[in-house]
């Protein structure tokens, strides 16, 4: 059931109680686990932290500690699925589940004993109505032999052939309503796309108790940065959601001219900005930012020697030396950086690139350490994922979960390293995949594979980074293909990404992206296609992930998995 008051029917329950809390691996749960962590040490409230990275981690971890605990907290997974069905729980479990997965599955709505709903249901949900789904088995016995004794012949005939009338009849009905039901439950669930951030949800419930920071603010504002940067909803979304958090930006940071001059070495701060379309520029060089950012890297074509040239003009026109961009930001002539974005702006204008500019947010850490919200998520995201051999996946999590942290601001600066490796090697990828012609169409869908042997292809075993590949590579094959050859459809079509996953296991990740159009709704149908092609052909896969486009198919079964999929879109 959706949980309508936060305070009440949530966190007035839990205070009281020792509660086990379930973390999925994306920086926005991350962020909204920041925030409950706050408002937990501030209320005194015990609880164990379990990073979970897929369902099978979820089902283990729930076994080992289920004998302790009674209320359990989901933080961006268990919406998407049958809860109950998946964890079996004792009928006194309680489940929290704050999660961003759409669409919610229909019985952990209707369930109002052990799941609670921590969503925002002014999303656009849809969910079907009850007595759609859901049917009470009707008794189906008649007890009509008692009258039937002095009954005459006839009349039992007449009783007799009503019943079997009345039985077809309630036959039919339910058939009916079966299709029905099988109908609506697959409009319903077809598509997989994203809800209001979690780390927003939690800050609404820090506002609520008046306990809300300009710190559980800042992790608000990186949450939904990281569904910006990693694709998950609209732009109308995005600005949306912008526009609630400055509303609270201003309030906790609004100062007069007098607290302006006197800020402390230790203050934090947190600014609106319209900023450049510039992955971690400020920390980087601007050749490099601009090299490796997929918004300007697919519009100059970067792949191609046409593309490097642009780039030169553009500069030119901008009307920086080239000496001074390939410097570090920081070191950058301040006479340069004064009206840099706006010359940028106006530069980017002139070569087709009309939102070259956004609304994001800043922070500032006394009065050396300056981050925009895309910073801290690339460097979080870069933490969690990293591939080092000497960090474990948990020990990754806590990593990444410290670095948004003010006090380790050197984890965060190793984050920053870890992104400019991982953009870098994006764009080599992509680069490489475009000119040796990687990306096929199928027919319904493009198909890309990276071998086994691809430069830094560790970099994307993990699914944030491989998402980020393959959303980045497709940006870049919309916009390689030139709108006058026969092969202009295939701008409007979806991605399937391959990547090896185990050399051993002999396992592959598949991926599916959305089509990349400036009207997508960044709802994803390849959750449910992926299932029905593995159904049908025996595949064996694994859908571990919590995001239902991402799985992990046996190598061997590839070719029989992706000719289902072909004639299941086509």
């Amino acid at each position: 059931m959706f949980v309508s008051d936060l305070r009440k029917e949530f966190y007035e329950v839990v205070q009281s109680q020792r509660v086990l809390l379930f973390v999925a691996s994306d920086v926005d749960a991350l962020c909204a686990c920041k925030i409950l962590q706050a408002l937990f040490q501030c209320d005194h409230v015990q609880y164990t932290l379990v990073p979970v990275s897929g369902w099978q981690e979820l089902e283990t971890a729930f076994l080992e500690h289920k004998e302790q605990f009674r209320y359990f907290i989901l933080i961006n997974c268990g919406a998407n699925v049958d809860l109950l069905d998946i964890l079996q729980p004792d009928e006194d479990a309680i489940f929290f589940v704050c999660d961003t997965h759409r669409p919610v599955n229909v019985v952990n709505v209707y369930n109002d004993a052990q799941i609670k709903l921590l969503i925002k249901q002014d999303d656009d949900l849809e969910v079907p109505a009850y007595d759609d789904i859901f049917r009470d088995e009707e008794d189906e016995e008649h007890s009509g032999s008692e009258s039937d004794n002095g009954s005459e012949p006839s009349e039992k005939r007449t009783r007799l052939e009503e019943e079997i009338v009345a039985q077809t009849m309630k036959r039919r009905q339910r058939r009916e309503w079966e299709a029905r039901r099988r109908d609506i439950l697959f409009d319903y669930e077809q598509y997989e796309y994203h809800g209001t951030s979690s780390a927003m949800v939690m800050f609404d419930l820090a506002w609520m108790m008046s306990k809300d920071l300009n710190d559980m603010l800042w992790w608000a504002i990186v949450g939904l940065t990281d569904q910006w940067v990693q694709d998950k909803i609209t732009q109308m979304k995005y600005v949306t959601d912008v526009g609630i958090l400055q509303r609270h930006v201003s309030r906790h940071n609004h100062r007069n001219e007098d607290e302006e001059n006197a800020l402390s070495v230790d203050c934090t701060r947190i600014s609106f900005e319209y900023d450049l379309r510039l992955a971690l520029y400020q920390h980087w060089s601007l050749h490099d930012s601009l090299c490796n950012t997929c918004y300007t890297a697919a519009r100059f074509k970067l792949w191609s020697v046409h593309g490097q040239k642009r780039l030169q003009e553009f500069l030119a026109d901008v009307g920086l030396p080239l000496k001074q961009v390939k410097q570090k930001f920081q070191s950058m002539d301040i006479s340069l950086k004064e009206n840099l974005r706006e010359m940028i702006e106006e530069s980017a204008n002139k070569f087709g690139m009309k939102d070259m500019r956004v609304q994001t947010f800043s922070i500032h850490f006394g009065f050396k350490h300056k981050f925009l919200a895309s910073d801290v998520v690339f460097a979080t995201m870069s933490l969690m994922e990293s591939p080092e051999k000497d960090g474990s996946g948990t020990d990754n999590f806590i990593q990444a979960l410290d670095s948004l942290s003010r006090s380790n601001l050197d984890k965060l600066y190793h984050g920053l390293e870890l992104a400019k490796k991982q953009l870098r090697a994006t764009q080599q990828t992509i680069a490489s995949c475009l000119c040796t012609n990687l990306v096929i169409s199928q027919g319904p869908f493009l198909y890309c594979s990276l071998m086994e042997g691809t430069p830094d292809i560790v970099l994307f075993s993990k699914p944030a980074s491989l998402s980020l590949l393959s959303r980045h590579l497709l940006k870049s094959f919309v916009f390689s293909v030139r709108s006058w050859t026969k092969n202009r459809r295939c701008k409007l079509l979806p991605l399937v990404m391959a990547a090896p996953l185990s050399v051993e296991q002999g396992t592959v990740t598949v991926m599916g992206i959305p089509p990349e159009t400036d009207s997508s709704d960044k709802k994803n149908f390849f959750g449910r296609a992926f299932e029905k092609a593995a159904e049908g052909t025996n595949s064996r896969t694994l859908h571990n992930h919590f995001d239902l486009s991402v799985i992990e198919l046996k190598a061997e079964d590839r070719s029989k998995f992706l000719d289902a999929l072909v004639s299941l879109l086509s």
